[in-house]
């Protein structure tokens, strides 16, 4: 998405800089000074500061501060005057975990608290020493307010999310909302057949649920596109065919194929960029009502939702996917007339556009738009 916005502002004639770092840099570094990066970077506050001097920048939109741009950026922003917009693309800033899971299930527990559970648990990586470091960063930044002042505006992918957000104690004035996008042309009307996975093979994406359904549908066969640590488990499932990794364009060659998308995730999900790629190519969602899809996807419109982790109400809705073509078919059509409603880079842009003129007006009056 943050090359999809790049491209996105440059098309429409903005001068973009990105700056951006690569974890691998913490291979080279000792656990002290990859702290030190994760709780305030140094760097990025020299960095970023030399390139808003040359660049004199009208607004900084952040995507990804985690671990090494670090908190920092905020406040040399603020320094020189310079709104920051911040796109929330998962739970980071209230779950050590980043996306309120736990043992498989959704666990809210640190919601509006101090994570401190997700040291005990070992919520990031399993490892107590890195669930303790984000956890430092965590409650520095909430002690310092930078969270609560020093980001301008965040955007939120999705209502469901918005309101999470402020249950965890960011601002309610502050935070808005504008979807993924994607660009995409009409798919031909071509004929359409069997379901089709996209995503990372792990236990959060729900993929035991998925394979369990197909345990109870003798003779049904999915297509599963990705890797991860659930590969061999799915490759040796007979229900299942699986090319593992492939690149954009032959995963959007599947979807103008497929009747349709199956998304059993058993996390929130903040806004999954399958299922607006989905609804590009006219593909209706099989989807867990769960989080953000049930705000997505509309249950007998645009797809179908199913209770998260039940293997036997999957299986019953593929099922009834498979008896009934044309009606998914007609769901498929209104799944596009959705992506062409919404999601669309006209779309985004408008409403992109308006976030940032928000931004730069309360910083240049310190009232809120």
């Amino acid at each position: 998405m943050v090359h999809a916005e790049v491209e996105l502002l440059r098309r429409h004639g903005h001068d973009v800089v990105l700056y951006q770092r690569d974890n691998r840099e913490l291979e080279s570094m000792g656990a002290v000074e990859a702290l030190a990066h994760t709780l305030w970077s140094v760097r990025t506050w020299h960095e970023v500061g030399r390139l808003m001097a040359f660049f004199h920048p009208h607004l900084i939109h952040a995507h990804n501060t985690f671990p090494l741009v670090s908190a920092s950026l905020y406040w040399v922003a603020a320094r020189a005057g310079v709104p920051v917009v911040q796109t929330l693309h998962n739970f980071r800033l209230l779950c050590v975990q980043a996306m309120f899971l736990h043992g498989n299930r959704v666990c809210e527990d640190c919601l509006g608290r101090l994570p401190w559970r997700g040291i005990a648990r070992r919520c990031y990586r399993n490892s107590a020493v890195q669930s303790s470091a984000l956890t430092a960063m965590l409650c520095l930044h909430r002690s310092l307010g930078t969270y609560r002042s020093k980001v301008t505006r965040y955007i939120a992918l999705n209502e469901f999310c918005r309101r999470k957000f402020i249950a965890g104690g960011l601002p309610a004035a502050r935070i808005t909302v504008k979807p993924n996008f994607v660009d995409i042309p009409p798919p031909p009307d071509a004929p359409r057949h069997g379901g089709l996975f996209v995503g990372r093979l792990s236990p959060e994406k729900g993929i035991d649920t998925l394979l369990a359904a197909l345990d109870e549908l003798p003779g049904m066969s999915l297509e599963l596109i990705g890797t991860g640590p659930e590969q061999a488990k799915v490759k040796a499932h007979p229900g299942v065919r699986t090319p593992g990794w492939l690149d954009s364009a032959a995963v959007y060659e599947r979807m103008r194929q497929a009747s349709y998308l199956v998304l059993p995730s058993l996390w929130y999900e903040n806004f999954p960029r399958t299922v607006v790629e989905a609804f590009a190519h006219g593909l209706p969602v099989i989807a867990s009502r769960l989080g953000a899809m049930a705000e997505l996807i509309e249950h007998g419109r645009t797809g179908l939702l199913f209770e998260p982790g039940s293997a036997q109400d999957l299986a019953r809705h593929l099922a009834w996917a498979e008896a009934f073509p044309k009606k998914m078919r007609a769901m498929g059509q209104n799944a596009r007339a959705e992506y062409e409603a919404k999601y669309t880079p006209e779309k985004n842009y408008e409403r992109l556009m308006e976030i940032y003129e928000n931004a730069m007006a309360e910083t240049r009056t310190g009232v809120a738009a």
